[in-house]
């Protein structure tokens, strides 16, 4: 951690946060002060001013947004949108305005509607400063004043008390507080704070002398002197740790840019060829230019960038419905890669509704059922829980387990409990212990629950090997084990003042085995990811043995489970070598800082990764994982905003459901791609009949033909591709290398070798046939004013009437990559049908409305035409059908 330390600082101008030195808040008072020049009377408020302009504010530090110009202008230079850019460019030169106006307007629609969808920035940081308290309560110039939080600087000398929210990172100087940490460390349960001397060896968030920036003061008063601000504070570090990387592009969008440049480069350098060959066969000036326009629109698929954004922005909505919300549109899509889930165990895995499940004492051994009266006593005795308006016990499942597990009559116990208590120690993450001390019948005595081995060490007369023995055994079946002890004070003893003096001397009464029971849903969702190939590693702050039994019990640890019982001593080395293994591991009392450790891990050894938590210390790991996953309900807003998906429920089995869905998602934008590529060949060849013919056959399609096809009749069809239900078998296959493009050699052949070409020879056979049939002969003059004129016209529109039907025919083949349509249903995707009929409807509007025909260059098409186009989409479908079919069956022979 970077600390402040002024007076030896180097100078920084106003506003900046760099000032940083080497003051250490857990050295010795008297030397803290000297070191932050701070006296009895605080600082002078000129002094402030001063520090105030060295360090800058007390504030989080935001990320800049990139701006909306540009944002707008790396649409604008998308490679898709600069062909686009040239074909207009060219329409200009070669006099056709309307042309050159109406592929400007394509350029900007498409950018307008990509910018919208992907204008989505990350709030963690937003919600980090969100925690900071608006004015602070200091001592400057000897005397108690309120000042701008923003303006606190190091060395100032704050006064704290109950319902105060911490502004900075400080040192206790006198006095003692119960500080919410849950912020930083996920530990519901407050936690003390003392003005005393440090402890060695334990970490920075651990020390009872210190708080932290964010958290909340829910009892005691105190005065506290600060030591960092702003961006130097813990909560500082770790909005600094989740803003650490640029947000990078996901696969998808990486391999659709890639794409675009190959697009791009092979229209750009087929249309230096061809019209390098126009001019050897002596095409006039105007033509090749039309050439080239029409070659470089039929290259684009105009409508990929948006049909892309629309189905993922579909995938966003419909995993919403199913409890988790995803952030981030290319988030999705990585969800269908993800081949790692890192699952918390507590309310994830199991329902967090503990219940006493078995208790032992050195008299009755193991037992169930309601224990002893004195263990019972103690137990209920050691808790903080209490009623609410509604009647309803509140407070941590723990405790509440152990209260209703102690026996009948709840209510009239806690009121007795609360009204013997003399002291309370709350729970304490260092020393894993809490303890209250209670009056019964004129003397004090002392109860005290926590972790075996820590009430073991402060225990004496007991066997510890035995009792450790047992606690094992209770282990070993999934319970979560407390140990439960008590101490008789002298008759006439007060409460003792510090813990230190009171957890000690104890005698041991027994121990409570708790059971949290898994979801029962989770079982059948770790199966589901074992089908899918996936991994499922529990990183837990709990004892190893216990969530090695909740592992086994929902199905984790396949092949095998390896326990790491203290992961937060392992190494990078054998960190490394678990990760690549072929085991499920348990992470045990792990840490936040683990789970970044493992994130960071799996990454560096290509995994793709979800991460799940719900503490603002789980912020940097979630930020670093693929797919950062957060607790809706007991999540913190700090994790929710630093996670790519939010689980509304907290539902281990919501994240099976997202990798489906991711899966889906990217099946189906496999499927639109391949739909949108199979059009390029049929909307080129006509270009390269015409160019190579030396003019010889006329141009079977216009440009504005081709636009209108692919912005019109396309885009619908393509946008329903993108609700397309899972193919049968999706999480039966492992999952996809995070190297494997989405557009593959063996899809490009599908569309361009095969679909494509067939549905090119369909269009160019009825083009030629109308104009045969009006007894057109190559070179024979097709102008305005030309007696072949009409049944030129007729024949294009011939030509681009059968691209639609072929569309039809592709979109039912589109549909599914190895199954037959049968296994998918015809009606199952209801959109597609309904986008097929409106392509139908608005060609037949630019076929048979006089304003459309006169713009985009169409005739009435006679019943003959109209019965051969209405044969290709059952020609190209039933086509595709026998190659799926010859595959499955080639699949059958090979296995």
């Amino acid at each position: 951690m970077r600390n402040h330390r002024p007076g030896t600082g180097h100078s920084a101008g106003p506003g900046t946060d760099t000032a940083t030195t080497t003051t250490d808040p857990r050295e010795p008072l008297p030397l803290l002060r000297k070191e932050l020049h701070t006296g009895d009377r605080g600082l002078s408020g000129r002094e402030a001013a001063r520090r105030l302009a060295v360090y800058g504010p007390n504030q989080v530090r935001r990320r800049e947004k990139r701006s909306l110009a540009r944002l707008l202008s790396a649409q604008l230079l998308h490679p898709l949108a600069l062909l686009l850019w040239g074909a207009g460019a060219l329409a200009f030169v070669a006099g056709m305005p309307v042309l050159g106006w109406a592929i400007l307007a394509v350029i900007v629609i498409n950018a307008v509607f990509a910018l919208l969808q992907e204008h989505q920035a990350e709030r963690a940081v937003e919600a980090l400063a969100a925690y900071l308290p608006e004015r602070a309560d200091v001592v400057r110039d000897g005397r108690r004043q309120a000042v701008e939080a923003a303006e606190l600087v190091p060395g100032d000398l704050l006064v704290l008390e109950e319902g105060d929210k911490i502004p900075a990172d400080a040192r206790l100087t006198e006095g003692a507080l119960e500080i919410d940490l849950s912020m930083l460390t996920g530990e519901s349960a407050p936690v003390e704070r003392v003005a005393a001397p440090s402890e060695q060896g334990v970490a920075l968030v651990h020390e009872p002398n210190l708080v932290f920036s964010g958290t909340t003061c829910t009892g005691g008063e105190a005065q506290a002197i600060v030591f960092a601000t702003g961006g130097h504070t813990e909560l500082g570090r770790i909005a600094a740790l989740s803003q650490r990387a640029p947000r990078r592009d996901s696969p998808l969008e990486t391999q659709v840019k890639k794409v675009a440049w190959l697009i791009a480069a092979v229209a750009v350098g087929m249309g230096a060829v061809f019209l390098l060959i126009g001019a050897l066969v002596g095409l006039p000036l105007t033509d090749a230019l039309m050439f080239a326009i029409g070659l470089l629109v039929a290259n684009v698929p105009e409508g990929l960038l948006p049909t892309i954004t629309l189905a993922l922005a579909v995938g966003v909505r419909v995993l919403a419905k199913q409890g988790a919300v995803v952030k981030r549109l290319s988030a999705v899509e990585t969800l269908g890669s993800t081949n790692v889930v890192c699952t918390d165990k507590t309310g994830t895995l199991t329902q967090n509704r503990m219940r006493l499940q078995a208790h032992w004492t050195p008299r009755t051994g193991i037992a169930s059922g309601t224990p002893p009266a004195e263990l019972a006593r103690a137990m209920s005795e050691c808790t903080t829980t209490s009623y609410d308006e509604s009647g309803e016990l509140r407070g941590d499942p723990t405790e509440i387990a152990l209260v209703e597990g102690s026996g009948p009559d709840l209510p009239a116990r806690v009121a007795a409990r609360d009204g013997r208590r003399r002291a309370l120690f709350r729970f304490d993450a260092r020393l894993r212990l809490m303890s209250t001390v209670a009056e019964h019948d004129g003397r004090l005595v002392v109860y005290v629950k926590g972790a075996p081995e820590a009430v073991l060490a402060r225990t004496s007369g007991v066997d510890r090997d035995a009792v450790m023995a047992v606690v094992g055994d209770l282990a070993h079946r999934g319970l979560r084990v407390l140990a439960v002890a008590v101490r008789d004070l002298p008759p006439g003893a007060d409460a003792p003042a510090r813990r230190e003096d009171a957890e000690t001397g104890l005698r041991l009464l027994g121990l409570a085995g708790l059971y949290d029971p898994p979801r029962p849903e989770v079982a059948e969702a770790v199966r589901r990811c074992h089908d899918a190939g996936l991994r499922v590693h529990i990183v837990t702050g709990d004892n190893g043995a216990t969530a090695a039994a909740v592992a086994a019990e929902v199905g984790i640890g396949v092949p095998r489970l390896h326990v790491v019982a203290e992961s937060e001593r392992i190494h990078d080395h054998e960190l490394d070598e678990l990760v690549t293994g072929d085991a499920e591991i348990v992470f045990a009392r792990s840490s936040p800082e683990t789970k970044l450790k493992v994130a960071d891990a799996l990454r560096a050894h290509g995994q793709i990764v979800a991460m799940t938590g719900d503490g603002a210390n789980d912020a940097p790991a979630l930020h670093q994982a693929h797919i950062g996953v957060a607790m809706g309900r007991s999540g913190t807003d700090v994790a929710r905003e630093a996670s790519t998906m939010v689980l509304t429920d907290d539902n281990f089995a919501t994240i099976v459901t997202a990798i489906e869905s991711g899966r889906r998602v990217y099946d189906n934008v496999r499927k639109f791609i391949l739909y949108i590529f199979a059009h390029a060949v049929p909307e080129i060849v006509p270009f390269l009949v015409f160019a190579l013919s030396g003019g010889l056959v006329p141009l079977p399609l216009t440009v504005l033909q081709i636009l209108a096809i692919d912005l019109g009749t396309e885009t619908l069809p393509a946008l329903a591709l993108g609700r397309e239900p899972a193919e049968p078998g999706i999480m039966g296959r492992p999952p996809r290398p995070s190297s494997q493009g989405v557009i593959s050699r063996d899809m490009l052949v599908r569309a361009w070798g095969y679909l494509g070409l067939i549905s090119a020879a369909l269009v160019m056979s009825v083009f030629f046939y109308v104009l045969w049939r009006a007894g057109w002969h190559p070179g024979d003059p097709t102008g305005d004013g030309d007696a072949l004129h009409h049944a030129y016209l007729t024949a294009t529109t011939a030509t681009f009437a059968g691209l639609v039907t072929c569309q039809i025919g592709t979109a039912m083949a589109a549909r599914t990559d190895h199954a037959s349509l049968r296994q998918v249903g015809l009606t199952t995707n209801p959109l597609l049908l309904a986008g097929i009929a409106f392509e139908l409807l608005f060609a037949a509007a630019l076929i048979y409305l006089p304003p459309l025909q006169h713009l985009f260059g169409t005739a009435a098409l006679p019943w003959d035409v109209l019965a051969i186009i209405a044969a290709f989409p059952v020609i190209v479908w039933g086509a595709d059908e026998l190659r799926r079919r010859h595959r499955r069956r080639a699949h059958l022979n090979k296995q």
